[in-house]
């Protein structure tokens, strides 16, 4: 019994490794780490964004990716295939590099372990040393074959093993000499823009005469990574089709195995069809049963034949059809940044039914709308009139989906047809100016705050509205493809304090609010918004609702009826905030119709931030009672 229970323990272990270990040094494909405190530091470098280069630090690579802070954790990391390119990027206090290309990629997820998956308890690593490992924990080394009287062959990245050379070769051309082949030790990618180089130590095993020095000058290009060249570059996947893409599929017990096939078969083909890649549609699959259970999430293939080999692979789970269970499951886990969520493309998931489900979907794909995410229901052979007395929500795909315009909607009269609704399914999910459930009251405004700098605020005061200015602003997601802000100062005179492209993160926004001057002078109100027209909305993009926020303390010295007039003809909504000696009826005139939702009064500055929810409540009732397809 207690042999049992010592085997059941070493079976749940999970492998400690250092900061510096790089996922090309283990063997293993997949595997699950944990990671220790400190990894954050710079001096463990990492290379690309999302999806990572072998040559990367696990660790690092996982707090980049979000998965982790610098508290340490565990992960899953999975190795994919090497990349034509690897772009560096700041995320999450790590400075990730640039790389051209490399021969093994890799991706890291929360360290969940998929049910019924077994992970090694300990990692096989590429050299005979492996100073990562926990002291006392037992490793696998890798022995590299012995060629003893062989011409020298292409080194595999799992021959890598630390070889050494009895001379000193010198490269300085991009094209290595035939003796490189056999000098292999400590490779390391060169960022793009950086030039160092490297010397290879000699193995401690060794008893040959003189150790082997590599030096790797610019363009340097190791033959065992020549040797991979020949192979098809790597698709970044199809550009025109950026989706995030969740398939829940229906595992229950009443589809059979052969409609399950079938089914298997339609998520194949549509993985056929689309070009994978991080630079396009990334795909997840979901099984739905009596519960739902991720089958693999949207960073684990990163190209259309890896995607198809684990769709092969998946297996039936049984059960009932709670398809709505499966909805709220994505809603709350899929769609994550640690699961491949990239923020800048939409969440598309498209549920696939059996007749009809067994739960209710209504209230679930609800949330799931107001969370960004984008339904498609397929119904395949749906209920006859004999039958519907047993559904147990009628009519349940249009309670489900963001429009009942039959854009979200597909029913298919058998099984044996749903081949047929490939084509016509990925034109809608790749159509991203349709899918309207992407914008979301947080993520599809330019907004501009319009700030009145007159003497009669003062510095103090000046301040507090800049504060409440921020407090507005830090609601929003806020990028390049998100919501952008944007703000003007006036007086007598106006200036453009900063426009909608200038600042793209929110921390920027944030430090350039606190960055405006006070500027002090008279008020004119109404060459102000002319001027927020002219410098701020006029470079607003089509696609994003325009949000005129103007405060102001007082009356203005011109005319605000016609610029009001003009800024609702440009698509224009304002919300007019007064202070103290601010004309309520003036605020009345700039504010979008109608005025009790646009306008609103304070008595003295110091209460302003008492309106932020109720100005952001009111925006986004807006937003969600208008069409928006």
């Amino acid at each position: 019994a207690a042999k049992k229970t010592q085997m059941a323990a070493a079976s749940r272990a999970v492998p400690q490794i250092n900061c510096d270990v790089k996922a090309g040094k283990i063997i293993n494909p997949e595997f699950v780490v944990k990671c220790p405190a400190g990894c954050q530091d710079p001096k463990y470098h990492v290379y690309g964004t999302d999806v990572y280069a072998s040559y990367s630090s696990v660790c690092g690579a996982a707090i980049h990716s979000g998965v982790l802070d610098n508290s340490g954790g565990k992960i899953l990391v999975r190795k994919v295939a090497g990349q034509s390119g690897y772009k560096g990027s700041y995320a999450n206090g790590v400075q990730s590099l640039s790389l051209p290309r490399w021969r093994e990629s890799f991706v890291v997820s929360e360290g969940k372990p998929q049910k019924g998956v077994t992970y090694p308890s300990a990692l096989t690593y590429s050299s005979t040393k492996s100073p990562a490992a926990k002291a006392g924990e037992p490793t696998k080394a890798y022995q590299k074959p012995p060629v003893p009287g062989t011409t020298a062959q292409p080194v595999t990245p799992l021959q890598l093993t630390g070889a050494t050379a009895t001379e000193v070769t010198l490269t300085s051309l991009p094209k290595p000499s035939p003796s490189t082949g056999s000098t292999t030790s400590s490779l390391r990618p060169q960022p793009v823009g950086h030039r160092s180089w490297e010397l290879g130590q000699p193995d401690a095993s060794c008893s040959c005469k003189s150790p082997k020095v590599l030096l790797l000058f610019p363009g340097f290009v190791p033959k065992e990574e020549l040797s991979t060249q020949s192979l098809e570059p790597v698709s970044q996947g199809d550009p025109n089709c950026k989706v995030d893409l969740s398939f829940l599929i229906d595992g229950s017990s009443s589809i059979g195995k052969r409609r399950f096939r079938i089914q298997k078969q339609f998520l194949a083909d549509v993985a056929q069809t689309l070009d994978i890649g991080p630079g396009g549609p990334l795909m997840g699959v979901v099984q739905y049963g009596d519960n739902p259970a991720a089958q693999f999430s949207l960073r684990t293939h990163m190209n259309s034949r890896d995607l198809k080999t684990a769709i092969d692979k998946i297996t039936q789970r049984g059960g009932l059809s709670n398809a709505g269970r499966a909805i709220s499951y994505v809603t709350k886990n899929f769609f994550s940044k640690a699961n491949g969520n990239r923020g800048s493309a939409p969440n598309v998931a498209v549920v696939i039914v059996d007749g009809w489900p067994t739960d209710k979907v209504e209230e679930a794909s609800r949330l799931a709308r107001e969370s960004g995410i984008n339904i498609f229901f397929i119904t395949v052979e749906g209920a006859t009139e004999n039958e519907k007395q047993y559904v147990t929500e009628p009519n349940f795909s249009n309670k489900a989906v963001c429009r009942t315009n039959g854009f979200y909607s597909l029913n298919v009269q058998s099984w044996f047809s749903l081949r047929k609704t490939v084509q016509p399914l990925l034109k809608r999910v790749c159509d991203t100016d349709r899918l309207a459930c992407s914008k979301t009251c947080w993520n599809s405004a330019d907004i501009g705050f319009v700030i009145d700098g007159s003497s009669s605020v003062g510095t103090g005061n000046f301040r507090t509205v800049l504060q409440f200015v921020a407090n507005i602003s830090k609601e929003f997601e806020i990028s390049e493809t998100d919501t952008r802000v944007g703000a003007v100062q006036y007086t007598y005179e106006q200036r453009l304090e900063f426009g909608f492209d200038d600042y793209h993160t929110k921390s920027d926004i944030l430090n350039a609010i606190k960055r405006v001057g006070y500027w002090s002078g008279g008020t004119s109100t109404g060459a102000a918004i002319n001027y927020a027209l002219e410098q701020l909305f006029k470079k607003s993009k089509p696609n994003k609702r325009k949000l005129m926020i103007l405060i102001t303390d007082g009356r203005s010295y011109d005319d605000v009826r016609i610029p009001a007039m003009v800024a609702h003809h440009k698509g224009v909504t304002t919300y007019a905030i007064g202070v103290a000696w601010a004309a309520q009826d003036e605020l009345e005139v700039i504010a979008t119709h109608p005025a009790s939702d646009h306008s609103f009064f304070v008595d003295e500055f110091d209460n302003l931030y008492k309106f932020v929810p109720k100005v952001i409540q009111n925006i986004c009732t807006e937003f969600n009672s208008q069409p928006r397809n």
